[in-house]
């Protein structure tokens, strides 16, 4: 098996997917910040005067899956048709379970869009609840899912 992202070198190279085919390709990710219940209670509330964690969590996330091919060298600009990011409040792991997904009609994949989405979404909202939990943590971004493309489908088990 070898990168993707390296030439006949080894040297860091985008890869030319001009020859590809064009199909639907989605990818799902996911990501957890892990609170204080006090903090969970102040986002489900409303109740931080940064304003609405979540509304500005999924700007953030969905401008990020956006601009991912200015944030990752390597990643192809894509036209997203589709980014969605979700929030599941887990007050029996005193956590938020972000879910995005990424969809296009495309040559390559949106696996890091949905990452991207997730990751930035996660980091607004450790940003808007840094100053009542400093001890938040974010943990566990994956893909969970993606289809399309030549590699086929993949779910993370």
């Amino acid at each position: 098996m070898s990168l993707t992202h390296t030439n006949d070198e080894g040297k860091a190279s985008m890869v030319d997917v001009g020859d590809k085919d064009t199909t639907r390709r989605e990818a799902r990710a996911e990501g957890f910040v892990v609170m204080k219940p006090e903090t969970l209670s102040l986002v489900a509330d409303n109740g931080l005067k940064k304003g609405d964690v979540l509304a500005v969590a999924r700007i953030a996330g969905i401008q990020a899956a956006k601009q991912c091919g200015q944030l990752i060298p390597l990643c192809h600009p894509l036209m997203l048709n589709f980014i969605g990011v979700e929030f599941e409040l887990e007050p029996e792991q005193n956590r938020i379970r972000i879910e995005t997904c990424c969809r296009l009609s495309g040559k390559t994949g949106v696996e890091m869009e949905a990452l991207a989405a997730a990751s930035v979404a996660a980091l607004t909202i450790y940003d808007m609840c840094k100053a009542v939990d400093k001890d938040m943590c974010i943990e566990g971004v994956r893909v969970l899912e993606k289809s399309g493309g030549k590699s086929g489908h993949y779910q993370a088990e």
